[in-house]
């Protein structure tokens, strides 16, 4: 962790292998792709897209996966989170990941493989990941706020540019600008993303056919959903799954 800054993002990968180690900054991982054992002072799950963890400053940690992944790991400062919200976080360190958390996620996940990215745009995008994961962290006021609060709420109304725009209070081409400067993306593919995500927890958590959750996620028929998956994960919702329902071994066999 570089100590002059108070938060670092960066985007790893871990192997089969594990040791027990500890350091002096608190530490969230979170899920980009595959799944990740992990154990928190005895505490042992399977990360994946709707599980991150919380690890505390000075608690012991291990972690292994047998598969490719990649994580989100932001080292926090130990003077850096408010207390309320760093005692939430060490009280339940295993976090179930709404939809907009991971939207926040992937923001960053996509920002890094770009190059490096500002101290600035991390202070800005820190605060709004806490809120997601803790609900009471402080929201930052920005021009899409209302947007976004309106169309998470509704993911899958009926949703054009014009009717986005007016949402927000802009014109269309000043909504596409605002979407530009803060979050680097289209209100169309945004859009698309909140609700493959809800698709994906549908896929990982219901037994619902999938023909059945690609019209309820507004695809077109099966197939329009299985390449969206493919473009947004490299699997098809069959493989998505079974990789998500997958009962992963624990670190250390008994």
């Amino acid at each position: 962790m570089i100590s002059s800054m108070p938060v670092t993002v960066s985007v790893r990968s871990y192997g089969a292998k594990s040791s027990v180690h500890l350091h002096d900054f608190a530490q969230l991982v979170l899920p980009l792709e595959g799944s990740l054992a992990i154990d928190i002072a005895g505490r042992e799950a399977v990360l994946s897209r709707g599980l991150a963890a919380f690890v505390h400053q000075g608690t012991r940690h291990e972690q292994a996966s047998g598969q490719s992944n990649r994580f989100l790991i932001m080292d926090i400062s130990p003077d850096y989170l408010e207390p309320g919200i760093a005692d939430r976080l060490a009280s339940r360190p295993l976090v179930p990941l709404a939809p907009e958390a991971n939207g926040l996620i992937d923001y960053m996940g996509l920002s890094l493989a770009k190059g490096a990215v500002p101290m600035e745009r991390i202070r800005f995008w820190t605060p709004l990941l806490l809120h997601a994961l803790v609900g009471d962290a402080p929201r930052p006021v920005f021009r899409l706020s209302k947007l976004l609060a309106t169309l998470e709420a509704a993911p899958f109304a009926d949703w054009t540019a014009g009717s986005m725009a007016a949402q927000a209070g802009l014109s269309v081409s000043r909504l596409h600008a605002v979407f530009r400067e803060e979050l680097d993306t289209t209100p169309r593919a945004w859009l698309a993303g909140l609700r493959l995500r809800h698709v994906q927890d549908w896929l990982a958590k219901t037994d619902l056919s999938i023909a059945e959750v690609a019209y309820r996620g507004g695809y077109a028929d099966q197939s329009a959903l299985t390449r969206a998956m493919r473009k947004a994960t490299g699997l098809t919702p069959a493989a998505y799954r079974r990789r998500a329902q997958e009962s992963w071994p624990k670190l250390r066999e008994p």
